[in-house]
Order: C-alpha cells, then sequence, then structure tokens
C-alpha cells in the first residue's frame, strides 16, 4: 500500500502513542538501559520509545555530525547503491548497500530506516518520509540531547564550509562558520575548508572560532620548519574527566584538491605522530582520547587497527552513515571506528562511562535527521533566513543570493542524484551540458561525493545546481588528450578508489565521464583496470586526440566561465522537462558477486 508524506506522519502519530516502537539505530557493548530523556522540540513525540529519544548513559558524551557540505536546508539525499569493497573490505561496513546494508543492520525495508540507509524506493520513501538535515533541526536536536547530558562536547567533522553551497562560496564560508558558532560546535577539522585558501582558513580560527571553537590537526605541519599548522589536539574537562580531542584532517588535500591554495603546508596520514600525540594526550591526563577525524572511513580502520590507546575514531570524508560502531583490534586493545554520514542528514551521540581512569563502557545511536518530525529551532531559522536573503559581489557582479538560488531553471524528469562509486544522474546532466556547450566529444566531471537529490518533477533551481558545483575553482576547461592520456587519467582515478591498501585511497569516487564508454576491473592493478574504451561505437586510439571538456583543475588558477554558469545555460536551454536519455556508467568486469553493488546495469 502507497502513503502520502500526509497519510505517513498521521499514520507515525498513531503509532507512537498506541506504544510502537520508532527507536533510531542503537548500539552498546552490553545493552544496558538507562535513563530516558525527553527529546524536547521532537514533533512525534508521544512516549519513551519515541525515535528521537536517547537514554542518557555514563559520564562523558560526544555529539558528532559531519560532511555537511554547505546545507542549511533540508534537502533530498540518496544513498548509494555501487559502494564496492575489494580484498580485505569485500562485504564489510561501510562496502554495504541496500538489501545487503538492511540485512547487516536488522532493518525492514520500506521503513523509516530503510529510508534513511539506503537508496531503497527511494522517490517513494521521500515523497513519504519528506525531506532530511536542515541546521534549524539540526539545532533543535542537539539542543535537545544536551540538555541530558551536561558538558558533552559537539564534534565537527570538516567539510562544513562547502563543497556544494552557493551561499559558502559567495560569502568566502562565513555563512557556515557562524552557523557553527550558533550551533555550539566545540571542535572541528577539516578538508573542504582548505579550498578557501591558507590566509583565509587562518583568520578564521584565529578570529572567530577564538575562545569558542578549537580547529585541531595532527596531520598539517609546516614545509619549512616541520612545525605544526594547528593544534594537534584540544583536552576537555567533561563532568570532571579529561578528554583528549585528537584532529585527524584529510590527509590528501593537496592531491584532491588545489596545491597552490595551501602550498606551504604538508599533509599526510602521520600514524606515527598520531601515536605521539595520543601517548602525549595519556601523559597530560586525558582518561578518554579520541580522534575526530576526515580520513575516510577505510582509512580510519587501518589507523584503528596501528595506533594503539584511541578510545574512539569519529570520522568523515567518505560520506558512510554507519548505524553501529565497528571495533577494531589492537595491540592495546579495541578502537570504535564511526561515520555520521553527510548533508547534516545523520547526528551521532557517542556516551561513555568512564571510571577509575578508564572508559568502562559505552552507548552509541545514529540519529536520522527528518526534518517533518523535528520543529525548527527559531534562533538558528532567523539566521538562515537573514544570511540567505543578503546582497553579495562575487567576481564583480552584484546580486541578492536569495533571489539567484530560487530560480527555477528547468523539471527534473528523473530523479536526480550524484552518489555512487561510478556516476549519478545529476552527474550525467552536468556531462552532457559540459559536452554540448563546451562543443567536446568527451567530457570529465570530478567524482565529488555532495550534492543534493532532485525528485522527479521537482523544479531544478539554480540552488540545486550549486549544491552539485559550489566550489572556489569552478572553471571550465576545454582541451585536447590522446587517447593515451585519457586512459592515464581513468587508471589513475581507479587507483585512488580500489587500491586495496586503504593509505594509497586519496580520492573521492570514479570520475564522471560523458560520451566515452569503457569497462572497470576494480580487483586488477593500476595500468590493466581500464579497457574496452570506445567513443560512438569506435574504439579509442591511444595516439589520436580528443576533445575534452572538463572543470575544477586542481593544477593552477583559472579564469574563465564557472561551472554553475554553463550548467545553468544549458538547463535554460531545454525549457521543458529535462530527462537522462544515456546514463553513461562504466561496464564492471571481474568482480563476481559484491554486496556493495544493487541494480546496476554494468
Amino acid at each position: 500500500m502507497n502513503m502520502s508524506r500526509r497519510e505517513f506522519l498521521q499514520m507515525l502519530a498513531v503509532a507512537s502513542a498506541s506504544g510502537f516502537n520508532l527507536t533510531a539505530c542503537d548500539s552498546s557493548s552490553q545493552g544496558k538501559q538507562g535513563a530516558v530523556a525527553k527529546a524536547t522540540g521532537v514533533k512525534s513525540l508521544k512516549i519513551p520509545s519515541d525515535m528521537y529519544e536517547v537514554p542518557a548513559f555514563g559520564n562523558v558524551s560526544l555529539i558528532h555530525y559531519t560532511d555537511c557540505h554547505g546545507q542549511l536546508l533540508p534537502i533530498y539525499f540518496r544513498e548509494p547503491n555501487v559502494n564496492i569493497g575489494i580484498a580485505g573490505m569485500k562485504g564489510k561496513p561501510p562496502h554495504l548497500v541496500g538489501e545487503s546494508f538492511l540485512k547487516k543492520y536488522g532493518m525492514k525495508n520500506n521503513t523509516i530506516d530503510a529510508h534513511a540507509f539506503t537508496y531503497l524506493n527511494f522517490t517513494e520513501a521521500a515523497k513519504k518520509y519528506g525531506k532530511v538535515g536542515g541546521f534549524s533541526h539540526l539545532a533543535t536536536l542537539i539542543k535537545s540531547i544536551r540538555a541530558s547530558r551536561p558538558g558533552s562536547l559537539l564534534l565537527d567533522g570538516g567539510d562544513t564550509w562547502g563543497g556544494g553551497s552557493g551561499t559558502a562560496v559567495w560569502t568566502n564560508a562565513q555563512d557556515m562558520v557562524d552557523a557553527q558558532k550558533l550551533l555550539g560546535v566545540d571542535v572541528m577539522t577539516g578538508h573542504w575548508e582548505f579550498t578557501y585558501g591558507a590566509n583565509r582558513v587562518k583568520e578564521i580560527i584565529e578570529n572567530d572560532f577564538a575562545g569558542q571553537i578549537d580547529f585541531v590537526a595532527q596531520n598539517i605541519v609546516d614545509k619549512e620548519f616541520e612545525e605544526q599548522v594547528f593544534k594537534p589536539y584540544t583536552i576537555k574537562e567533561v563532568n570532571g574527566v579529561p578528554v583528549a580531542i585528537i584532529g585527524q584532517a584529510f590527509p590528501y588535500t593537496p592531491i584532491a584538491n588545489p596545491r597552490y591554495m595551501v602550498p606551504n603546508w604538508s599533509f599526510g596520514i602521520r600514524d606515527e605522530n598520531m601515536q605521539e600525540m595520543v601517548n602525549k594526550a595519556r601523559g597530560e591526563g586525558a582518561q578518554v582520547v579520541v580522534v575526530l577525524s576526515h580520513n575516510g572511513m577505510d582509512v580510519d580502520l587501518k589507523m584503528a587497527s596501528r595506533v594503539t590507546g584511541i578510545d574512539a575514531i569519529m570520522g568523515g570524508h567518505t560520506h558512510d552513515a554507519i548505524p553501529q560502531p565497528v571495533q577494531v583490534s589492537n595491540p592495546g586493545g579495541k578502537t570504535l571506528v564511526i561515520n555520521s554520514g553527510s548533508n547534516a542528514k545523520f547526528l551521532s551521540v557517542l556516551d561513555f562511562d568512564v571510571k577509575a581512569g578508564k572508559v568502562r563502557d559505552f552507548r552509541f545511536k545514529m540519529l536520522p535527521i527528518f526534518s517533518d518530525l523535528i520543529e525548527p529551532d527559531a534562533t538558528m531559522v532567523k539566521y538562515i533566513d537573514q544570511v540567505r536573503d543578503q546582497d553579495v559581489t562575487y567576481n564583480g557582479t552584484s546580486f541578492n543570493m536569495k533571489k539567484k538560488l530560487e530560480e527555477k531553471l528547468a523539471v527534473a524528469g528523473d530523479l536526480l542524484y550524484r552518489r555512487g562509486n561510478f556516476n549519478g544522474t545529476f552527474d550525467q546532466l552536468i556531462c552532457d551540458a559540459l559536452i554540448d556547450v563546451q562543443d567536446a566529444e568527451i567530457s570529465f566531471s570530478p567524482g565529488f561525493r555532495w550534492g543534493v537529490s532532485v525528485l522527479p518533477g521537482q523544479d531544478i533551481t539554480f540552488e540545486h545546481v550549486m549544491t552539485q558545483t559550489g566550489l572556489t575553482y569552478p572553471v571550465v576547461t576545454r582541451n585536447e588528450m590522446t587517447g593515451e592520456y585519457i586512459k592515464t587519467i581513468l587508471e589513475d582515478v581507479g587507483d585512488n578508489i580500489f587500491n586495496t591498501d586503504p593509505y594509497y585511497q586519496q580520492g573521492g569516487d570514479m570520475v564522471r565521464v560523458g560520451g566515452l564508454k569503457f569497462a572497470i576491473s576494480p580487483t586488477e592493478k593500476i595500468g590493466n583496470r581500464i579497457t574496452d574504451m570506445e567513443l560512438n561505437g569506435k574504439p579509442i586510439s591511444p595516439g589520436k586526440k580528443y576533445v575534452v571538456a572538463g572543470w575544477a583543475s586542481v593544477a593552477q588558477p583559472l579564469e574563465g566561465k564557472p561551472i554553475w554558469d554553463l550548467v545553468s545555460e544549458y538547463l535554460r536551454d531545454q525549457k521543458t522537462v529535462v530527462k537522462i536519455s544515456d546514463f553513461n556508467e562504466p561496464k564492471i568486469k571481474g568482480l563476481g558477486p559484491n554486496p556493495g553493488v544493487e541494480m546496476y546495469k554494468g
């Protein structure tokens, strides 16, 4: 039976009043129950088993969100149907999608949890359950949780200032900086933050964040003197317990993003230094040590197996929403590895019971943020309205941000989304636009994980385009490349995703490709993964040159048309419903059955 969103909300209220258990995903080491905290501001609050009630436990509480990518408003966001794990990661979190994910975590299809954590029946479920995220709704939930957890720490895992936001680009990240302060963030680390340039990052940390938010990163040093650029960690006292938060920024920022934006900083994983920081923090009296990471989950899992003395790694970067911590054994004991999704769609709560200087037990709960079920925080609503409805000047042009973002460009004839290892329908639209407007044979679009979803029949607005393209190096390109060079690019990106050693996984998802057809063998080595390259039914010639359009070049600063103007121009010219006529997914070879792939035509 299909239900409308109104019918669903009515059903939810009746079910709650009848005592039906509408719990979010939670886990603990032993399964004990604590006192139930009333979740103020939650619309569905009826009984103690309410979806947003989190039982109080222990004496140290950490609240975590990550990778919100500048999304201040509620959105739709489809989880991937392709997230391949190879070698030792095959079939293990986070490389589970759809039905395999539900089976792993004991969820049923066609439920609110299934919609939160998987792509299954996305369009129908999105219409039923409504949008997710939104900083005003996030603020309400954080306030509710903190009310029952005195001294709790709010941790921001980075990718907050942008990568997918028009207002962030046009205000030079100020919109998100002020939102973080209003939200009550205590500690953060970074990745896309660095694409505003070293000077802007330092300016924000030294001025806006002073006395309120600690920016920590143990793995960034000055190239000349090898000195820490930022505080490696901070120690906060929570209910009399010293808690160390060590920062781990994205280790491959100068590879995945323009090096010229942070020319004097050296990044890296820096395991040995991490161990030194853990030991130092313990030596200074820390009874709990947590790493606030932007490594990506596979890298976090490996780090947890190598570095001892860490109680938990609360991570981000790969946008994985994992409803239970993964417990990783190492020579010093066990470390919890947690990843909290993206786009302000999830909020994680980790409670520790600390006695006699050690963590004795824990509880964990990951809360999906369904905007229709949570009252928006009035103060945050007012702030967001004000920050969006202001006049700005960008690249010499003045405009009102709200008016610009609300422009209707076209109507979506298909579900438009991004997330997945190889392609998304919104990426295909961008690739088609590049070929059309740039008069190219082939197009490349970066494999970014950020970008919201648009339901069939929805207006595609300028804001939707900015969620897919909003960054600080947006210029489109048109170049000639040989077939051999094109293969080299695809091989290099493929190795960043499918290298069997997580420490060599240095980027996002696979570059999106328009025009060119190819096959990929994830289990092969670099140089042998990409085969069967064709253009218009003819094999690609290694020595022949092809016209290739792209954007977001990391090589050098460029001047020219930003990608959002090109895509918007393309959409305006359609003058009708926009449908994806040829969804270009590479053929997957040699993989065999894999719980990280579902509903894939290749």
